[in-house]
């Protein structure tokens, strides 16, 4: 069992069964998996997306500048990190939401040591607004968050079951990876399970990464235990 995990969650998969917004149910059902993780005496820093709201790069231009339209971007992230956080202690699984970005009316600003805090008294940490800089995507900012939240590994939980030499959903003939070097990946343009920074942080810094299918049951404490599921990222 790792000590530490880094959860990479997406606003697609927060809006669920929905075209956008957020999926109670599907939140709950995150919980139910995460739950055994916790209790097994794993710690969880989870880092969510927003692009069920907003993503920055589709609403710049037009008027909108690029700064401010990544700012939407983050603040799309802030909503998913509270509400998941409230759906979680709704289930019964002790969360904590925190901001990179200070708006100390709706959540506590993020910090190193209190993180830590509430992942030692046994609580799940969510984390909004990305890096809280402009250009950065939050995968990036998982990897970046993982690093200095010094995690054993990242898991990101996409739609699929690993990553694939070519698009499974458009290719019936697509070929599943158990296991991919960071170098192979950065080599191959067919990969696109991460944007490049983020797949560039996390082979500069040695940091192992796990892709699996989030909803597929008990794959998140399989992945945490260090099963061989999904596909693993090395150096």
């Amino acid at each position: 069992m790792y000590n530490r995990i880094l959860l990479k969650l997406s606003g697609e998969q927060l809006q669920g069964q929905y075209a956008g917004g957020f999926d109670h149910a599907r939140a709950r059902w995150i919980a139910e998996q995460i739950k055994p993780v916790v209790a097994s005496g794993t710690q969880v820093v989870i880092m969510v997306g927003g692009g069920n709201y907003v993503r920055g790069a589709q609403i710049a231009g037009g008027g909108i500048g690029d700064v401010t339209a990544h700012n939407a971007g983050m603040l799309a992230t802030l909503i998913n990190a509270i509400t998941l956080a409230d759906v979680f202690n709704d289930d019964g699984l002790a969360t904590r939401a925190l901001s990179t970005v200070e708006v100390n009316q709706f959540v506590d600003q993020y910090t190193y040591r209190r993180a830590v805090s509430h992942l030692e008294k046994g609580r799940v940490v969510v984390v909004g607004c990305g890096t809280g800089r402009p250009f950065l995507t939050t995968d990036t900012a998982a990897v970046n968050l993982a690093l200095e939240m010094k995690c054993d590994v990242v898991i990101k939980a996409t739609k699929v079951d690993g990553v694939y030499d070519k698009d499974p959903v458009k290719f019936t003939d697509a070929v599943k990876f158990d296991q991919l070097t960071y170098d192979e990946v950065l080599a191959n343009p067919d990969i696109g399970v991460m944007d490049k920074a983020a797949i560039g942080l996390a082979a500069e810094e040695k940091k192992p990464m796990i892709i699996c299918d989030l909803l597929s049951d008990g794959n998140i404490v399989r992945a945490a235990k260090g099963e061989a599921v999904g596909t693993r990222l090395v150096v």
